[in-house]
């Protein structure tokens, strides 16, 4: 068995299409489709069904596809303990990440990578909270920006404290408090978000008892901004989502304070890849100068 193989199938799954899978790899089309046909005949069933709607994994599929994507970080890792040994910097390091992470953070985070470590390529991919932490237990990304405490029992480390505030449109009459109420928010029109970051919304509104009046539920946070600028109602945001906001919108802080926690899962800190341990003290390194870094964790730096 081959481990061009295995990225070939674990690329078409990520893809969804033979053509991209092929494209990307630099193989041709019949390339992909035959790397996948040998790999199930020596499994001895099938990994994909093709139809109309295009590509999926089927069962069998589906129970091996982390195992082979376990088996492709290792031969990574190998690749760069090798290059390490012989005084070189190779790698491909995958990241998951979500939005507000990749608009604050990774800029000048990977601009210092790049800088540091010239020859390490990243592959981000950016999900809602679930995803991510799906792709580290599946093993399609190295390590993820995850809020925490994460679902599954990963290894994590925490980074940073964003704090929840209420966001109102300027002419709203509590625009000009210093601080909103619960009660208060009880009472007025709510836009509530529908995508991964809801937990921290929902958990902020049910540790206080509040039942809020929703009129809108939407799933992105520009969508979300852009309502609560034209009047629509009120809602409550990790202050990283609302740090660039236009003046028709004020955040204001909450009566009690709250947060998320925002920090780094893995797998399986001692396994990590030379280039994830880089990146890590990379993001920390950046956090820190930046004022950003929350928390003394130097002990689980590389």
């Amino acid at each position: 068995m081959s481990i061009s193989k295995y990225e070939v199938f674990s690329s078409v799954v990520e893809l969804g299409s033979l053509t991209r899978a092929a494209e990307m790899l630099n193989l041709t089309q019949s390339g992909v489709s035959h790397a996948i046909s040998s790999l199930e005949n020596e499994f001895g069933f099938m990994l994909l069904t093709r139809d109309r709607s295009g590509i999926s994994l089927t069962p069998n599929g589906e129970r091996v596809l982390r195992h082979i994507r376990e088996v492709l970080q290792w031969d990574e890792r190998l690749r760069q303990e090798v290059a390490a040994i012989n005084g070189l910097e190779v790698g491909m390091l995958r990241i998951g990440t979500f939005t507000s992470v990749s608009a604050q953070w990774l800029p000048g985070i990977l601009k210092q990578f790049h800088n540091e470590h010239p020859t390490i390529e990243i592959k981000l991919l950016e999900g809602d909270y679930d995803e991510i932490e799906a792709w580290i237990g599946n093993f399609s990304v190295d390590f993820g920006f995850v809020p925490l405490p994460t679902a599954k029992s990963f290894e994590v480390v925490p980074l940073k404290k964003d704090r929840i505030l209420c966001i109102l449109p300027n002419s709203h009459p509590l625009s000009r408090e210093n601080t909103i109420s619960f009660e208060q928010i009880k009472e007025a029109p709510f836009i509530m978000a529908k995508w991964g970051g809801d937990e921290d919304i929902r958990r902020t509104l049910h540790e206080n008892h509040v039942t809020p009046k929703i009129r809108y539920e939407v799933a992105e946070n520009e969508a979300i901004l852009a309502m609560v600028g034209n009047g629509l109602g009120i809602s409550i945001l990790p202050e990283m989502v609302i740090s660039r906001t236009d003046q028709s919108i004020r955040a204001v802080a909450l009566e009690r304070a709250h947060y998320r926690t925002i920090g780094i899962a893995v797998h399986s800190r001692k396994n990590l890849s030379p280039a994830a341990g880089k990146f890590i003290n990379c993001a920390r390194s950046w956090l820190s100068d930046q004022n950003l870094l929350d928390f003394d964790t130097q002990g689980w730096w590389f």
